[in-house]
């Protein structure tokens, strides 16, 4: 695939932009996203899509949290699928016109195209939340337990066809599977779970709050501890005194920088006293 970061950049934008204006447009409210980049089908195919986790409102100009109805049975999302369908093919389409020059013909097919948007009903919890997020955020194209046969005349894998929802075997080639596998071989130092609006960083402090205001206690994070009192709780040894005498003070006198030629010996100074071996 060519221009792939910029193809997976807009993905995501395209996504969060479009999520973000139905926000504001629906329930006058900023929401969040955590989005999960995946670029493959059960056949190693090329399917780049977002798997994406939207809390069920969000916070209003006032800082307070929005909550918007949906239905138990899982019939009525947060948005409206087939709305979310079209702004998002509108926003991508001319957002890939300034990535890549289209002809007039392909950009009307696109536009003809019926574009999905998969939503599933609601979590039961937090629980529900990780597990989901956990089976998609350290997966790769093909797990081991799928191979079954590695062999001159190829590689046998099992994969499941959801146009009959049956599990079917494939023999590809070596080379034809290497192919497929290095498709999805991402680029360099690219981030492919990010956080959007209250799930940001940015946004932390709003989140904190609105946690507090809901009853949830969020642990504190340990305080670090300097590499000093590590020492002298564990390994039994004071950095700071002077391992001749055992009783002077080790004083900093110097850092040395890196590129900088350190001197003859290592340089001690205990309570005014300066040696170098």
């Amino acid at each position: 695939m060519s221009h792939p970061v910029e193809l997976y950049n807009l993905l995501f934008s395209c996504c969060w932009n479009t999520l973000s204006q139905f926000s504001f447009t629906r329930f006058k409210a900023e929401t969040g996203m955590v989005a999960v980049l995946h670029t493959w089908g059960q056949n190693l195919s090329l399917h780049p899509h977002l798997h994406c986790v939207v809390p069920g409102g969000g916070m209003d100009y006032k800082s307070k949290w929005k909550q918007v109805p949906v239905s138990a049975n899982g019939k009525v999302f947060l948005f409206e699928v087939k709305s979310l369908s079209r702004v998002f093919r509108g926003k991508f389409i001319a957002g890939l016109q300034k990535i890549i020059p289209l002809q007039k013909e392909l950009i009307r097919s696109l536009y003809k195209t019926d574009w999905v948007v998969y939503s599933k009903e609601p979590f039961a919890g937090p629980d529900q939340v990780v597990e989901y997020l956990g089976r998609y955020t350290h997966k790769v194209a093909i797990s081991n337990h799928r191979i079954i046969k590695i062999a001159d005349d190829g590689v046998s894998f099992r994969w499941r066809d959801y146009r009959d929802n049956r599990e079917k075997i494939m023999q590809l080639s070596g080379t034809e599977f290497l192919r497929r596998f290095c498709q999805h071989i991402l680029p360099a130092r690219f981030v492919r779970i990010r956080h959007y609006g209250l799930l940001s960083t940015s946004h932390r402090k709003d989140l904190r709050l609105l946690q507090s205001s809901f009853g949830i206690i969020v642990p504190q994070r340990p305080e670090k501890k300097n590499w000093k009192e590590i020492c002298r709780k564990h390994l039994n040894y004071d950095p700071d005194l002077c391992p001749h005498c055992g009783n002077g003070k080790m004083i900093t006198i110097e850092r040395l920088l890196p590129g900088r030629s350190p001197p003859v010996g290592p340089l001690m100074i205990n309570e005014g006293y300066l040696k170098i071996n």
